[in-house]
């Protein structure tokens, strides 16, 4: 499972160019085809950068992840004036620390999605499995689930790409990677370097920074499995497709979304 520490102090830092609009207008494009929702729940919702454009959409949100450091910096996100002098019919978003393998709501919801490739970090079947049953328990009848995966050839690309690199003055990282190809797993290792916010003493002769490592690793699994997974759980598959586009798969996606209904 994803566990982020002193990542999730940085993590908007470098998650500034990810394709959240492409995410929500993909969500959206979903719910104009097959009903838009009142209700939504964000697995693996990170530090809300999806959950709290939907509430501020009007949408009741229920933001759940694993990592306390994540919800932290999203509720301070979700705090700031700017949120609730927004409009009338800002919705709401609760932040809930809970495990996507069991999460709970008191009551079924009408939608989930789950983007970011937040299942990859699911790295065994069960764990998988264990989800797609919650998902399908919480929800109402008729009610939709949204999400994406890594497909096995990105993280193979990762492996054949890394190191990865970034310089900036006040945040540089060293991003390298390990494939184990069996089980279609990889293990990302991560350098931080954070610029302290106080000026260093006189004579020092430049800025401090401090060092920390995380450690973190994703799977990959057969699109043919999960798409047979879904419908185990009960789900009804509606479409697969890649890469925010609304076409099938192919060999060089590197991003699978899957489409599902509960009947």
């Amino acid at each position: 499972m994803r566990s982020y520490r002193q990542f999730a102090a940085v993590y908007d830092r470098l998650m500034e160019d990810m394709p959240y609009s492409e995410w929500m207008s993909f969500a959206r494009r979903c719910w104009d085809k097959y009903g838009v929702p009142k209700t939504v729940v964000d697995l693996g919702c990170g530090t809300g950068n999806l959950s709290i454009p939907l509430a501020r959409s009007g949408f009741s949100v229920f933001g759940i992840d694993l990592s306390s450091e994540m919800l932290s910096v999203a509720l301070s996100k979700w705090d700031e004036p700017y949120t609730h002098g927004l409009r009338e019919n800002v919705g709401t978003v609760r932040w809930l620390q809970q495990d996507m393998r069991d999460w709970d709501l008191p009551m079924p919801v009408d939608a989930v999605i789950s983007f970011c490739d937040s299942l990859n970090y699911l790295t065994e079947q069960q764990d998988i499995l264990s989800t797609f049953r919650q998902t399908f328990a919480g929800l109402v009848e008729g009610g939709l689930f949204l999400f994406d995966v890594h497909a096995p050839r990105q993280l193979e690309r990762y492996a054949e790409e890394q190191p990865f690199v970034n310089d900036d003055k006040d945040v540089a990282y060293l991003w390298t990677c390990e494939y184990d190809s069996n089980r279609m797993e990889i293990e990302h290792s991560l350098t931080f370097f954070i610029q302290e916010e106080t000026a260093p003493k006189s004579g020092s002769g430049g800025a401090l920074y401090s060092r920390f490592e995380e450690n973190h690793v994703q799977r990959a699994y057969d699109p043919q499995w999960i798409a047979d997974q879904l419908v185990s759980a009960g789900f009804e598959l509606l479409h697969r497709c890649a890469d925010f586009k609304w076409d099938k798969p192919n060999e060089d996606s590197e991003r699978l979304f899957f489409v599902a209904r509960k009947p």
